[in-house]
This record gives structure tokens, sequence and C-alpha cells, in this order.
């Protein structure tokens, strides 16, 4: 396997675009809980900070996760994607592009996009600050 390719395979595990293996797992459920921050799994990539805050399944979704993206000054986590799982973004910091298949929409602070499995989608920070979202996935 070439090394782009791996670390695209690598990179779309991180960001949950390939389901983790106790996404997968439904033995695996989430605990009632509330995560600090600084108790998420935090994962550093060219492009920022991921912290994954919860991952695994629940009494209504065979997997669901949840995390945030810190995305530095003019990147992207990845090109854009498709995955199964719909999916919430909530943009709570800085500015950016947000794609949803061919059309492009400007996105701030306070911004909220929806996904839905296997459509085509992306983020950007187009900003000269960090750009900070959240994400939340999960399949039936």
């Amino acid at each position: 396997m070439s090394p782009h390719r791996r670390d695209l395979l690598q990179l779309t595990a991180l960001l949950g675009v390939l389901p983790l293996a106790s996404a997968e797992d439904t033995s695996v459920q989430l605990a009632d809980s509330v995560v600090d921050s600084s108790h998420a799994r935090l994962q550093s990539a060219a492009f920022g900070e991921v912290r994954t805050y919860f991952d695994g399944g629940t009494s209504q979704a065979r997997s669901a996760t949840a995390g945030s993206v810190r995305l530095k000054p003019g990147m992207e986590p990845h090109p854009p994607h498709r995955h199964l799982e719909d999916e919430f973004l909530i943009v709570t910091e800085g500015t950016g592009e947000i794609s949803i298949e061919d059309q492009v929409t400007k996105a701030g602070s306070g911004d909220v996009a929806f996904f839905r499995g296997n459509k085509l989608h992306g983020i950007r920070n187009t900003g000269s600050v960090p750009m900070v979202f959240y994400f939340f996935k999960w399949r039936g």
C-alpha cells in the first residue's frame, strides 16, 4: 500500500469516515456520562486536533460518535468524502466553507450542517484563526 493511501486510511479512521472497531461492536455500549474536553481522546494531525468524546453503540444506534476538530487556518481535515452514517456538524469558532455535493456554503460560529449517509461533504477553514467544529454521527 502506498504511503499516501495508508495516510488517507489512517486519517479517515481518525475522523470516523471508516468505522472504528468499537463503533461496530454492538456489545460496546456508551455509558451515560459527561466527558470533559481534557478527558476526550486527543489526536494531533497536520491539519489540527481531533477530540473524540464518545464512540460506541447506544440503545438506539449500532454506532455513534461525537467529537470535535480544531482546524488550522487554510486547512481541511481531508478531501470531501462520503460515509454510511448521517452526520451533524456544528461550527463554534472561526469561519470556513462547507461543501455538500457540488454546493459550497460559507459557514461560521453558530452554523449547523447536516449530511445524510453517503452524501459527499467536506469542510475547510478559510479564515485566519483556528476553526472549531463538533461532529455527531450515528448508524442505526
